[in-house]
């Protein structure tokens, strides 16, 4: 192969994707500059055309954005290591078991179908202290009255939209790291096995250290989206302290255009926060792959 047959067939995927590329990476860093230029102060609409860090201090001084952030992170960590160990095991379960049973590998797949809102309003009908769940314990003497079921909604503990994030998020993972484990217990665990290995051992020693690179990039996926998703929060959050982009949200749409900056900050520091995400991840992913090489 000459070189000009080698170079177009290693471009000719990056030629393919251009288009939608292109479209991608231009909203997302028009968006980005807009936000980032407004958080710093530019907005000629309202006559603002100094550049100025006074609303990264004024929000970064602030004790309501801190405490937004640790709710936010929160949230976020806490769905995330729920939903990564529930779906390291989900899917070991099923390279053993789903081939044998279709309908447990078609079943798990359901929730990551399902709109967010829709499993918000099914969580509601089905965990809320006059849901489903609390009427059938109030039914069976478990509780003497509804206010004795466990509030899990607009509480600070948030544990009913971690509950929705680790069921939607929980099969999300479960396919990723299946793609990678399915190859590693059908040949390097059956090696393992061979030479005396019990399947604990096959998982723990062999299995589960092979299949980190997708536990790593399924678990930096669903902290990401759980960092800055906005409408389980919105609807089902407490008043305070609200998550980050709830809290984006109500200052974009207050009728003082003056508050735009501080909004545009928060995006920004989203932003900043998923793309150190990114980073970390991409590092630990070298270190990794450069250990087991």
């Amino acid at each position: 192969m000459d070189m000009k047959n080698f170079y177009a067939e290693v471009f000719k995927p990056y030629f393919y994707l251009a288009p939608s590329l292109v479209v991608l990476v231009g909203f997302f860093l028009g968006g980005f500059t807009l936000a980032l230029a407004q958080s710093l102060g530019y907005f000629p609409v309202i006559g603002m055309k100094e550049f100025t860090l006074f609303y990264y201090r004024q929000v970064l001084g602030s004790p309501d954005f801190w405490a937004s952030l640790r709710g936010t992170f929160y949230i976020a960590f806490t769905s995330t290591l729920l939903s990564t160990i529930a779906g390291v095991y989900l899917a070991n379960y099923l390279v053993r078991c789903a081939p044998k049973n279709r309908l447990i590998s078609l079943l798990y797949k359901l929730p990551i179908t399902v709109p967010h809102l829709v499993a918000a309003l099914m969580m509601v009908f089905l965990f809320s202290q006059g849901g489903v769940i609390a009427r059938l314990m109030l039914k069976a003497g478990l509780i003497e009255n509804i206010s004795d079921f466990p509030a899990l909604f607009y509480t600070r503990n948030a544990v009913g939209i971690i509950l929705i994030y680790w069921w939607k998020e929980t099969p999300f993972v479960a396919v990723m790291v299946y793609a990678v484990m399915k190859h590693i217990v059908g040949k390097l665990g059956d090696v393992a096995a061979t030479l005396g290995a019990n399947p604990r051992q096959v998982f723990y020693h062999v299995v589960l250290p092979l299949s980190m690179p997708g536990i790593i990039s399924a678990s930096a996926i669903t902290f990401a989206y759980s960092f800055g998703a906005f409408e389980i929060p919105y609807l089902l959050g407490a008043s305070y302290p609200k998550t980050l982009p709830v809290r984006a949200y109500f200052s974009y749409i207050s009728p003082q255009l003056s508050d735009r900056p501080e909004t545009m900050v928060i995006n920004v520091l989203v932003s900043l926060v998923c793309a150190c995400l990114v980073a970390v991840y991409y590092v630990s992913m070298r270190r990794y792959l450069r250990r087991w090489s």
